[in-house]
């Protein structure tokens, strides 16, 4: 039998109703608007996207909004000086600075000059530390959808055997700190592999959750996973163009995950699709985070 599919826009959907709700009583009850900035230096076109995508976003769910974009010439000195005015702005919560950024500009730099209590990416340092002791503020926002797309589907995580295929810092990383806490929703054995692990396949075909963020298309293929496994594929890989279904004479991109979808599905219990699985959850976690910093700064938990 096929495996369920984990359908990442239902679930993305209904956090969103829920961060709607809450966002509309913590203006009515506290005055307070959860506020998110997103700063997009230059026009590469796939950033402009993303930014694009997280504002809607933000809109819709009735937060202060502010997209501020400068020129791909900016100096590092005056980017820094504009993160600066945002962490003292007390109508902003959340600071995204979307990258990457142009060459003469230091990306740490900037992540660093940024106030952590406003870092709702969760990639500064002293975020990255809280969550390695079991205090984080923020999650990452691609590992924390992970997190929620295992707990909503009634994945059972504790005790389970998780392996994570990457090493990121991205997902790799913070999602196998996330899922070995001491916590609900986590409590699990995590391996994790990368592209050094001996004989990945020994590895993977233990793993009750399998957690695939490798890179590249059919990293891991059906033989690869243990009958009824829940995998989670982070990848999306561009692997060609075929025409729009909706606008005539338009070619849309193909995009494959780096699991070997069609045969791993019929050896999982439940799987990811891509797209449409991992992907919606990271900009609805974006918003989370925001709206939990928003709360903070009102002192609601």
């Amino acid at each position: 039998m096929s495996a369920t599919i984990i359908d990442g826009r239902q679930i993305a959907a209904q956090m969103r109703e829920e961060i709607k709700a809450e966002t509309e009583k913590l203006i009515r009850e506290h005055g307070v608007t959860p506020g998110l900035v997103t700063i997009l230096v230059g026009e590469n076109p796939a950033s402009v996207s993303y930014v694009t995508a997280k504002q809607k976003a933000s809109k819709e769910l009735g937060f202060y909004s502010v997209q501020d974009s400068r020129p791909a010439d900016i100096s590092e000195a005056d980017l820094l000086a504009l993160v600066d005015g945002y962490n003292k702005d007390p109508r902003i919560h959340g600071i995204l600075v979307q990258l990457p950024l142009p060459k003469h500009i230091d990306e740490n730099k900037v992540l660093y000059a940024m106030d952590p209590d406003k870092d709702v990416d969760g990639f500064h340092p002293v975020n990255v530390g809280r969550l390695m002791i079991g205090e984080a503020k923020f999650l990452p926002c691609t590992p924390a959808g992970i997190q929620q797309l295992l707990i909503r589907s009634g994945t059972a995580i504790e005790g389970a055997e998780v392996v994570v295929v990457g090493r990121s810092n991205i997902v790799g990383k913070p999602i196998a700190n996330i899922l070995l806490q001491k916590k609900e929703g986590a409590n699990a054995t995590v391996t994790v592999c990368h592209t050094r692990t001996r004989d990945i396949a020994s590895h993977t075909r233990r793993a009750d959750i399998l957690i695939v963020a490798a890179g590249f298309p059919n990293a891991v293929t059906g033989d690869m996973v243990k009958k009824g496994a829940v995998v989670i594929d982070v990848g999306v890989n561009r692997v060609g163009e075929k025409p729009s279904s909706t606008v005539p004479g338009k070619m849309v991109p193909i995009l494959k995950g780096d699991v070997d979808f069609d045969a791993v599905r019929e050896r999982a219990s439940a799987i990811t699709p891509v797209p449409g699985g991992v992907g919606p959850m990271t900009i609805t976690m974006l918003m989370f985070n925001t709206l939990k910093s928003a709360k903070g700064a009102a002192g609601v938990d």
